[in-house]
């Protein structure tokens, strides 16, 4: 596997703080190449649950560790920045909730306890579950995916090595092959952010397929802080030139951008 080849530094032991940040930076850059080699995939991916979302199905995540942290992470920001519901993206990690903030030991070797996790929301062929791990060959994804698929479930990957047991089980797999890491086998760093990149892409491009940005603005935010708050009467105030006041009314009124604007237009 790539992500375990030896690094292409040696010594590191040995370098100054200085070296060491450049080292990191010199590999980090190449992450974006490699994202945008694996853009037809994406595309794939995106499309196939922009299809799923808009007949009522829902988008879970499955990952161990690094991974499944990144897709809980993922999950978590859709609400706020998209206003969709809680249960429209689900992030699930091996281990549990607890596995979030300490790795739980051997939680990622049992095959079959991602389907069991993923049983109790009820998943169905209207959802499309796609796995996350760097390695691809993770037995906590490969199980969740090959038994989704037997239930007749869409499935994807977001894997960062050629040719992996991951992608053998997904309909629309993502290989973003990041190559060895700065620190060998360390793949919460070139594969980690490779990984955070084609999530970003995935939930963000199937949002606003979906319709919930307009223009170029979170018009469905959740207004949960006063930078939001303040950043929701700016987009009133930019969408209907009228001043501060006005806009901080309608949207104390309405309670989202998006209604405010439509109110206003009414």
């Amino acid at each position: 596997m790539s992500t375990e080849s030896p690094s292409h530094f040696n010594h590191l032991e040995t370098l100054s703080t200085r070296e060491l940040l450049a080292g990191i930076n010199s590999v980090d850059q190449t992450v974006p190449q490699v994202v945008a080699g694996a853009l037809p995939q994406i595309e794939a991916l995106v499309e196939a649950t922009v299809a799923r979302l808009q007949r009522g199905g829902r988008l879970f995540y499955i990952g161990a560790g690094t991974s499944g942290r990144l897709g809980i992470l993922d999950a978590s920001e859709c609400p706020p920045t998209f206003g969709v519901p809680a249960g429209l993206v689900v992030g699930i990690i091996a281990g549990g909730d607890s596995a979030i903030r300490k790795a739980v030991e051997n939680a990622e070797d049992d095959p079959q306890q991602a389907w069991r996790d993923l049983a109790a929301y009820n998943i169905n062929a209207d959802d499309i579950l796609v796995g996350i791990a760097a390695s691809g060959r993770t037995p906590y994804v490969i199980g969740g995916l090959a038994l989704a698929r037997r239930h007749g479930i869409a499935t994807g990957c977001i894997v960062c090595n050629p040719d992996s047991a991951v992608a053998a089980v997904s309909d629309y797999p993502v290989e973003a092959v990041t190559g060895p890491e700065f620190v060998t086998g360390s793949t919460r760093l070139k594969a980690g952010t490779a990984q955070k990149l084609v999530l970003n892409m995935l939930t963000t491009a199937t949002m606003i397929r979906l319709g919930r940005v307009k223009g170029n603005k979170m018009v469905d935010m959740q207004l949960s802080n006063l930078k939001l708050v303040d950043r929701g009467e700016k987009m009133i105030m930019d969408e209907l030139g009228i001043p501060q006041e006005e806009a901080a009314a309608l949207l104390k009124q309405h309670g989202s951008v998006r209604a405010a604007i439509e109110a206003y237009k009414r």
